[in-house]
């Protein structure tokens, strides 16, 4: 496996403020899964978006096969076999999933298009790669999973000599993320290079071959995946090392902040009771379609609620807003960060100060150096990157995008952070970077419900964890009793059966008796 397929030599490229890449350097041999890695800003999206077609070099070459090349846009890259899937989706969300698969590369017999011959491409493609998509369903339709293998499917509708994946298991279920590095196999064991972007290390010594690392737009150094050692590539990456990602939360919750009982939801939440304490993080762990980002909408007012009840610092809520919401002291930070959390073409002190402008108005006006003051302090205080209040956001990383959505509670008193898959797509610096953000926002008496997929940070960032299955609440467990088997038994509806809670002392931290019990709501 010594032929180069690919190499990217001196690319630079500035956006405004900021330098993306600086001098970077890149090879890929045909036939291997060579691993970009790096921090959030360190300049792999850049990367494989100039190698992809969609930014053009400001210097360097780009050779494919031996002959420079020059894409002017993706279509020209597919062309000649470069394909990318992208951690932000590049679909349409009002065309179908058909549509989506042959945007730009259309099949057209005698003028039309050929939506029959299509269909049948599409379905054989999507048969050989072990995806179950309904070709006729809008994908703003479908869930983040379902548009993920939307965008990895449709990069296989072109003949490929190399194929880049940013971050492309971030939506799958086991299974999905088992089949995709099937095909990555196959694919070259036919001699076709891969590109691959994740920040999960189990995943990578699985399917790379060669790593390389970037920081600050610039090659670290370049290793052999089987000689490559977790502590050293997080010193390369981050240029620091961490003894232990995950802080240490030793703070006991205080009093009952919020209680939830019987909620019923139109999209579809059944009998959802718990407790949350001031100071206390409560994880939520569940699998694709069970539930857990439907507590987090619910409870901010995105989803209505016809059933149930919910007290807030004591007082029972009755007309429950986004907007009353932020009145009372509750932030909502959504998963899909593009379409729900940020407004794209604005400044970081806009997106950072969004949920309380009623705060800095003074006689009827924003009061722009209070404003400026305090996106400032927030974006030191929250290590963004690069530190410019001014700076487009869309220009940010993925990792500070996340920073900027999660700390918009920091600009007013929150007493309820809910956070819902707030490191997915992000770096092991910027993870240890918002978990110490957890840690002291709990440790200030804010209740936190963390919502994630990723069952390590549920175990050893929550004081008690509540696992969802089937859109109900199939157990909550104390921190001490819980480990990954029990969980993922809850995840899948295996857990031990227990008489569903009656009241607070079975939800809490206060509660009685012995604290083995599981609790199991039907």
């Amino acid at each position: 496996m010594t032929d180069l397929l690919l190499t990217a030599q001196g690319i630079t490229k500035t956006f405004p403020g900021v330098v993306a890449l600086d001098n970077a350097s890149f090879d890929l041999r045909a036939g291997e899964v060579h691993v970009l890695f790096g921090e959030n800003g360190a300049g792999k999206s850049t990367l494989i978006k100039i190698l992809s077609g969609s930014y053009p070099p400001d210097q360097g070459e780009i050779r494919l096969k031996g002959r420079k090349v020059v894409f002017r846009n993706p279509y020209e890259a597919r062309q000649q076999g470069l394909s990318a899937v992208y951690q932000e989706f590049s679909l349409v969300p009002q065309l179908t999933v058909l549509e989506n698969l042959f945007l730009g590369a259309e099949m057209v017999r005698w003028g039309f298009l050929s939506k029959a011959e299509m269909a049948t491409r599409a379905k054989k493609s999507l048969q050989e790669l072990g995806f179950h998509l309904d070709l006729f369903a809008r994908v703003g339709q479908l869930n983040r999973a379902a548009r993920q293998m939307t965008e990895i499917a449709k990069a296989f509708q072109n003949e490929i000599s190399v194929l880049i994946l940013d971050e492309p298991t971030a939506s799958l279920s086991d299974r999905e993320v088992a089949q995709l590095f099937r095909i990555i196999r196959r694919l070259t064991h036919d001699g076709v290079g891969v590109i691959y972007i994740s920040h999960r290390l189990d995943e990578l010594k699985k399917i790379g071959d060669r790593i390389t690392v970037l920081r600050d737009g610039k090659n670290v150094g370049t290793l052999e995946m089987a000689k490559a050692v977790a502590d050293e590539l997080i010193a390369m990456m981050t240029g620091r090392r961490f003894d232990d990602v995950f802080p240490s939360i030793t703070h006991q919750p205080g009093e009952r902040l919020l209680r939830v009982e019987d909620l019923c939801t139109a999209a579809g939440l059944e009998q959802i009771t718990f407790d949350l304490h001031a100071g206390e993080i409560l994880g939520v762990a569940g699998l694709v379609g069970s539930g857990k980002s439907r507590v987090g909408r619910a409870l901010f007012g995105l989803d209505r609620i016809y059933h149930g009840q919910i007290a807030f610092a004591g007082r029972r809520l009755k007309r429950i807003t986004p907007r009353r919401s932020i009145e009372r002291g509750i932030i909502y930070s959504p998963a899909d960060r593009h379409k729900e959390g940020l407004v794209l073409c604005r400044s970081v002190k806009e997106n950072q100060t969004l949920v309380s402008l009623p705060l800095f108005e003074r006689f009827g006006f924003i009061d722009r150096r209070r404003e400026v003051a305090t996106a400032t302090q927030i974006v030191n205080k929250m290590n963004i990157r690069p530190a410019d209040i001014h700076q487009i956001i869309n220009y940010l990383s993925g990792g500070n995008q996340q920073k900027v959505v999660l700390a918009r509670g920091l600009t007013r008193k929150t007493r309820l952070f809910i956070f819902d898959e707030a490191s997915c797509g992000v770096d092991v610096g910027a993870k240890h970077e918002i978990y110490r953000f957890l840690k002291e926002q709990a440790e200030q008496g804010a209740a936190i419900l963390y919502i994630s997929s990723e069952i390590p940070e549920v175990l050893n960032l929550s004081h008690r964890i509540m696992v969802m299955h089937n859109c109900t609440v199939a157990a909550i467990l104390e921190r001490s009793q819980a480990n990954e088997e029990k969980i993922l038994s809850h995840c899948f509806g295996y857990g031990s059966e227990t008489a569903s809670r009656t009241g607070p002392d079975a939800a809490g931290p206060e509660s009685k008796g012995s604290p083995a019990a599981v609790p199991r709501i039907g």
